[in-house]
């Protein structure tokens, strides 16, 4: 990945709101050095701007390195499906790794999940990145998602699965594990119930499950909020019905249309 498109694009801050509670504190720290005239409250000053910095790093930076390095194994002919796009850090990242293949990222588009979030700055990174030929942005929510069945080589989450609430989760897996072909992989990075996404995807039949923290590139202000990453493969020979074992716990949740690229489905 060159140096140069990746600092022309912008990918927005995860989580914009929660930047006030840091902000908040490094105010409050700054005030009571001038009530007390003491200089020791300029130590929880430092420390918080620490953990910010981790966060903004993480958000700007570190998952563009680490995702690189953990899509080292696409051959470059895949389609990829990213769930929970956001502006595109993730999907443009595997884009240049797929020449000959293709990219496409779903999201409900909400800017409380990150900053500026929206279809149109999405694609404006795949431009300035120069992946948008085979990179597709649509609309969707990740409890039903707008693909059929086994359409998708490798399909990938950052921090976004939590996002739907914790009773909502296990259908979010059973959906990308439906849309993946067999033999293709899954990785979903995330903050939380990350047991949990393990546990379901072995429930859905699936092999080589496996759970480990990314390290300090993704700790979102320290090692208390860190990156996990769960990946799994689904196997070769799987030719079960996912879609009807999926629309019997969820009525509604059949029918699906083909994989467009380059537009925007309804939501």
């Amino acid at each position: 990945m060159t140096r140069d498109t990746r600092s022309r694009a912008s990918y927005g801050i995860d989580a914009p709101a929660l930047l006030a509670i840091p902000a908040s504190a490094v105010v409050a720290g700054l005030w009571q050095v001038v009530v007390t005239r003491s200089p020791w409250p300029l130590i929880g000053v430092v420390i918080t701007l620490l953990c910010v910095g981790l966060g903004v790093h993480a958000a700007r930076r570190g998952k563009l390195v680490v995702w690189d390095e953990l899509l080292s194994f696409l051959r470059g002919d895949e389609d990829l499906l990213d769930i929970g796009c956001g502006r595109g850090a993730v999907l443009t990242t595997a884009a240049r790794r797929l020449p000959h293949g293709r990219a496409v990222g779903v999201d409900v588009w909400r800017t409380r999940d990150q900053s500026g979030n929206c279809a149109d700055a999405t694609r404006r990174n795949a431009a300035l990145t120069a992946v948008a030929d085979h990179v597709g942005v649509d609309t969707g929510t990740m409890l039903d998602l707008p693909y059929a069945d086994a359409s998708f080589d490798v399909v990938v989450s950052m921090t976004a699965v939590h996002n739907v609430g914790q009773d909502h989760v296990d259908r979010a897996i059973a959906e990308a594990v439906r849309v993946l072909r067999p033999g293709g992989r899954l990785l979903i990075a995330d903050l939380r119930f990350t047991r949990r996404y393990a546990h379901r995807l072995r429930e859905l039949g699936m092999i080589d499950v496996s759970r480990r923290s990314l390290g300090w590139r993704l700790w979102w202000t320290g090692p208390w909020l860190r990156t996990v990453l769960i990946t799994a493969t689904r196997p070769a020979d799987d030719r079960r019905d996912l879609c009807h074992r999926t629309a019997a716990a969820h009525p509604g949740a059949v029918a699906r249309p083909k994989i467009r690229t380059g537009g925007t489905s309804p939501a």
